[in-house]
């Protein structure tokens, strides 16, 4: 059993420092591809500017959240402990990594609860596979007492992971009942691989109203568990899955009836703001985070996010508008590579680029 726990541990380890260890900021970004019209009248005054947002039950005074990266060891425990204070100075929201590892081995959940404990008043995502028991997903939540529960998808990621599952046709009827039973609502996210249309419908079809499309761009799990395997022979998928930007795209029919979340490269304010004029209702950040926590300091890291935002309600004075409504009416225009992926998928075209 001690050497599952180190193991599994281990696996926890080696996924943060191939994150770290990641270079992102040289991967070409679908966001390049994505134009807002500058306004060169403001109508509004820098303080004017509001972006806070209605996340389904939930109000966030600032459209940013920290996205699910870590826990299940004592390195990633303090990694946690720090990422939640950044959240509760910062004011918002935070989800835990996949809390397997302590639904398995009881010993390791006080790597997830610090976050509670660090941040008792905050919104906190709890974090589970598809492949959790009804069981497992009540437990974890109630293990941080979670505002909200994610379900992560990440299929390509298990089949590269050498002790990786295999077995995935059980996901959906899991989900299903996960949403029909748990006590919070269930954010279903990718983890770096995007969502298609056919994926967010079959989602909206089971009663999942909540989803984090999480593009290709940013973390790339295919890479990293690609490192992990003794081969290291399928770095051909490293490049696999869809765009942030793409995945944004596909979820344009959905708006109506689910709460679209992105994460997925962003990279800078601007990416932020090009998310929320495609329809997301708030950007969730992880590497950057998880950058400047680990190599400034707490500290320095709600800074980051505190400029993030300033610099957010700047750029919306660069396109004339004052709040998170006005930004996801922005005039818009698409690089020819965007078009084609529309016009091949066969998605409505976004009135915003004909004017």
């Amino acid at each position: 059993m001690k050497k599952k726990i180190n193991l599994r541990s281990q696996r926890k380890n080696e996924h943060v420092q191939h994150a770290i260890n990641q270079n992102s900021q040289s991967v070409l970004s679908d966001f390049d591809n994505v134009h807002f019209i500058h306004q060169s009248l403001p109508s509004f005054n820098v303080e004017d500017v509001d972006l806070s947002t209605r996340l389904g039950e939930f109000e966030l005074s600032v459209p940013l959240y920290i996205n699910a990266m870590t826990g299940g060891s004592e390195w990633t425990k303090s990694i946690n402990g720090k990422l939640a204070r950044v959240a509760r100075d910062a004011g918002i929201p935070m989800a835990v990594g996949s809390m397997h590892a302590a639904l398995k081995h009881r010993e390791l959940k006080d790597s997830y609860t610090i976050v509670r404990e660090t941040n008792p008043d905050g919104i906190i995502f709890a974090n589970v596979g598809a492949d959790v028991s009804l069981e497992g997903a009540g437990d974890a939540v109630e293990m941080i007492d979670a505002d909200a529960l994610q379900i992560h998808i990440n299929a390509p990621q298990e089949l590269i992971m050498p002790e990786g599952d295999r077995n995935f046709k059980s996901w959906r009827k899991n989900i299903e009942s996960i949403v029909q039973h748990v006590s919070v609502p269930v954010i279903v996210k990718e983890v770096g691989f995007g969502m298609s249309r056919e994926t967010l419908q079959s989602l909206k079809d089971i009663g999942i109203r909540y989803a984090d499309v999480s593009g290709r761009g940013g973390t790339n799990f295919a890479s990293i568990e690609n490192a992990r395997r003794k081969e290291q022979d399928m770095s051909y998928l490293s490049g696999w899955g869809i765009s942030t930007v793409q995945s944004l795209l596909e979820a344009q029919p959905f708006h109506e009836d689910m709460h679209i979340m992105a994460s997925g490269g962003i990279k800078s304010p601007l990416d932020a703001m090009k998310c929320l004029a495609l329809g997301a209702k708030a950007v969730g950040m992880s590497k950057v985070i998880l950058d400047t926590v680990e190599n400034q300091g707490v500290e320095e890291a709600v800074a980051y996010v505190e400029r993030f935002y300033d610099q957010m309600r700047k750029i919306a004075i660069l396109i004339n508008a004052a709040n998170i409504e006005q930004t996801a009416g922005s005039p818009l225009v698409f690089s020819p590579e965007i078009l084609s992926w529309q016009r091949q998928r066969g998605l409505p075209d976004d009135e915003r680029t004909k004017r």
